[in-house]
């Protein structure tokens, strides 16, 4: 059986804890960046500059971070619940004076402690020719 897709009520959650981790992120509210990486040791976050193989080494790249130049404006973004437990959110994202497109994607897993990402990456591209 295929899993429900998009259950609105799911879709809200993960959607708020989406947006609480863009504001997080664009705030350096590192405390809350932690809280929202699942705390397991499968959980991985591939960065545009570094691979990082579990929460503790997230969590140190978190706190190491420059706190400057993080704002972004997100584009195209899209969130996909899959039955009442898991979900992935995809985003592009550009920066003011980078001429790069970001690409970000978070796997999210419904824990005991509630909305954790369990998997993420984030890539940035040269902005593609016009047409």
């Amino acid at each position: 059986m295929d899993p429900e897709i998009n259950l609105p009520d799911v879709l809200a959650e993960v959607s708020a804890q989406f947006a609480r981790y863009e504001d997080a992120l664009v705030n350096n509210r590192v405390e809350v960046l932690d809280e929202l990486f699942w705390n397991h040791p499968t959980t991985l976050r591939y960065g545009a500059t570094e691979n990082l193989r579990s929460y503790a080494e997230i969590q140190a790249f978190r706190a190491a971070r420059p706190s400057k130049g993080l704002m972004r404006a997100l584009h195209h973004t899209r969130i996909t619940t899959y039955g009442r437990d898991f979900a992935v959110a995809n985003t592009e994202f550009t920066r003011e004076g980078s001429p790069g497109i970001g690409r970000q994607s978070q796997a999210w897993v419904r824990t005991a402690q509630g909305w954790r990402i369990a998997a993420a990456h984030v890539s940035v591209m040269q902005e593609p020719a016009r047409r």
